[in-house]
């Protein structure tokens, strides 16, 4: 069986750097490893607009964003197919079906919705397509014949649905649909980032990111204002590195060679650490720290992004020749999920001629 991936991001804002750890950086890695067929990665606008009906523009305006820090990031459209979400109408139709395998009461339960409609505040004037969401992603995962989603672990329940919805389906009417598998980050500390103000995980909506964008001035900002520990006042102070934001962030970024370049007088994050705890040691210190390190990794990001975006027209032209490309395969799809459920009926009708 080929080893077929999707992913897929909303394009509600610019990505950042939890995007960046949490799946952009795997995503190139599993990209240039050479060691899978077909790799799927979906601006998901349609899904966007489940929660921004009444604000088209903002959906319409980053896709070219998304995009851009997809490319920036070292996705390679001869390598992965990148496309629109809403350009492959296959997928809608897809959902359509899909709905009558799952019950209301199972999407209310599924813990990742729940979640998201709290932290929305839609209580009970949540949209319905919102509701359906993890119906439609299951149409995303199976329109490509994706057996390999990486998500973080907050997404695990969406993919267990969609694995419910295929053993239905295929239950129903054949073995027509591919058992997708998720897979989460192997770092605990790369599969949810926190925020920098330390309240839950970073999100454009809570505005607590630093962004891939971001210029040189506005990362150090960001970082000399994380939240640590309120009761490390001074530098003498015993600290907690639980809870501290620039230890959650060291801990995803630190390189090998971290401390060799911008703090020799460690060894390693563990020795840091200890230091912090027993006190002596100030934030000022572990911020700069931090920033030398996100800098590094951030300004070739940055510069080639730039430097793309001084020609939108060609982004554009990567993504419609993504879409065309996943309009096919979606289609072929699409025709053998018609003729497992017997609604196929041109191509029936034109077989008894």
């Amino acid at each position: 069986m080929k080893k077929i991936i999707l992913t897929a991001d909303r394009p509600t804002g610019k990505l950042h750097v939890g995007h960046y750890i949490g799946s952009l950086k795997a995503r190139v890695e599993l990209q240039n490893s050479g060691e899978f067929d077909e790799l799927y990665v979906m601006i998901a606008d349609s899904q966007a607009l489940t929660d921004n009906a009444g604000n088209v523009q903002k959906v319409r305006d980053h896709i070219l964003e998304v995009a851009l820090d997809y490319l920036a990031c070292g996705l390679d459209p001869e390598k992965t197919c990148i496309f629109i979400q809403s350009e492959i109408p296959a997928l809608t139709e897809m959902t359509f079906y899909y709905m009558n395998l799952v019950t209301l009461s199972r999407l209310k339960r599924n813990p990742t919705v729940k979640e998201e409609i709290k932290l929305r505040g839609f209580e009970e004037s949540v949209p319905v397509g919102f509701l359906t969401y993890p119906i439609s992603q299951a149409a995303d995962i199976t329109a490509f014949n994706a057996n390999i989603v990486p998500v973080g672990e907050d997404q695990l329940p969406v993919i267990e649905q969609a694995r419910e919805i295929v053993k239905t389906f295929n239950n129903l009417y054949g073995e027509t649909l591919v058992l997708p598998e998720a897979v989460v980050p192997k770092q605990k500390s790369q599969a949810r980032l926190v925020g920098i103000d330390g309240k839950g995980k970073m999100s454009k909506s809570l505005g607590n990111c630093i962004y891939l964008s971001d210029d040189e001035q506005t990362i150090k900002q960001k970082i000399m204002s994380m939240y640590t520990d309120p009761d490390h006042i001074k530098v003498s102070d015993p600290g907690k590195v639980e809870g501290n934001v620039v230890f959650a962030y060291l801990d995803a970024f630190i390189k090998p060679d971290s401390f060799e370049k911008y703090l020799p007088e460690y060894k390693n994050l563990e020795e840091l650490k200890a230091h912090y705890r027993r006190g002596g040691l100030g934030d000022v210190k572990i911020k700069l720290f931090l920033n030398n390190i996100l800098q590094e990794i951030l300004k070739p990001i940055r510069e080639k992004r730039e430097k793309l975006a001084q020609n939108p027209e060609k982004i554009y032209e990567i993504l419609f020749k993504g879409s065309e490309k996943a309009n096919l395969v979606a289609n072929k799809t699409m025709e053998k999920i018609k003729s497992a459920m017997g609604i196929n009926y041109r191509k029936d009708f034109a077989n008894k001629k």
